[in-house]
């Protein structure tokens, strides 16, 4: 995968993709990524890339022509169309599915804007998708982009070093992960479920499946409205219904 960042800040981006399994990652080739400062694209005298709004109003706005021009120079030679990722308050809200989708493709470009806002016409133009990765404002789109690249890297082939760990994460089954243990089985007087260290795998898989719907249920109940439950786990979702519910009357 090839991944261009669109920033004024390139320098934030080095602790991030320069550490740990994102810059294994790199060296072993999964991908390749590259910074476009577009400041160095402005065609203005002052070398300023935002400006006054028109109506007025607070802030300054980033203004069109550096990230077009940028993004043209970066697509002039590239044969298939990659995704153009503007990272925006007001854009999809990011979750797993999305983190899949885009893991899928072979070139992606983040712009990440700063001061008040973009000309209206990168969006209507220039992006291909939009994201936020949460209601709130950052100073600038380069947190947010960080937090999408480091989500879509893990899930292509071979950077995980385990094809079983990206599957079993939180979300992408559509539910949120089971508890874990390690060794000690024993520790100041907490012990490991029975079950994990039985050695039944089928009990074991059964244990995992329900406390992963126990844990859905009680801290994203949201998720269990587009999860499609079998008749098994909708009789463990009534058992738990009806132990709340016993134990609010308590």
């Amino acid at each position: 995968m090839r991944i261009d960042i669109l920033t004024l800040f390139p320098e934030m981006f080095e602790g991030v993709l320069q550490t740990s399994i994102l810059k294994k990652a790199m060296e072993s080739g999964a991908f390749h990524y590259n910074y476009v400062n577009f400041r160095d694209y402005t065609k203005n005298k002052h070398n300023k890339v935002d400006d006054y709004p028109y109506g007025g109003g607070a802030g300054m706005v980033l203004t069109p022509q550096p990230i077009f021009d940028a993004v043209e120079d970066i697509t002039k030679e590239v044969e298939t169309k990659p995704k153009i990722v503007l990272m925006c308050p007001q854009g999809q809200p990011y979750n797993q599915k999305k983190a899949v989708e885009l893991a899928k493709e072979d070139h992606l470009i983040f712009i990440c804007g700063h001061y008040e806002g973009y000309d209206e016409r990168i969006r209507q133009q220039l992006v291909t998708d939009e994201i936020s990765i949460g209601d709130y404002v950052l100073t600038g789109g380069e947190l947010g982009a960080m937090v999408v690249i480091d989500s879509v890297i893990r899930l292509l082939p071979g950077v995980l070093g385990n094809e079983d760990s990206a599957p079993q994460d939180s979300f992408s089954q559509g539910l949120l992960e089971h508890p874990h243990y390690t060794r000690p089985a024993n520790f100041r007087g907490m012990k490991v479920p029975e079950v994990l260290t039985s050695g039944h795998h089928g009990k074991i898989e059964e244990w995992r499946k329900k406390e992963s719907l126990k844990r859905t249920f009680e801290r994203r109940k949201d998720l269990l409205k587009e999860y499609p439950l079998t008749e098994e786990e909708k009789a463990w979702l009534k058992q738990l219904e009806d132990l709340k519910n016993s134990d609010s009357i308590v």
